[in-house]
């Protein structure tokens, strides 16, 4: 398999908003982001800013370092 941290880090993405119960659109409205930058991050298609990961971190009440643990993927 073939790292590529765009993929792992949509892939976390999916599974911390599902967790939640929570859709694309219910996680774009409460961050304010827009539905389809959260679909295109969430199939790696997006290379998101920090400033963003922190957004995302804060909406979903965990820290930006948390979002990027991929091991919870395996």
């Amino acid at each position: 398999m073939q790292y590529d941290p765009l993929v792992l880090f949509g892939k976390r993405l999916i599974a911390l908003r599902k967790a939640r119960g929570w859709s694309q659109e219910r996680l774009a409205l409460e961050s304010g982001l827009a539905r389809s930058y959260i679909g295109g991050i969430e199939r790696g298609q997006r290379n998101i800013a920090l400033y963003n990961i922190c957004v995302l971190a804060v909406t979903l009440g965990i820290s930006p370092a948390s979002m990027l643990d991929f091991d919870e993927l395996a």
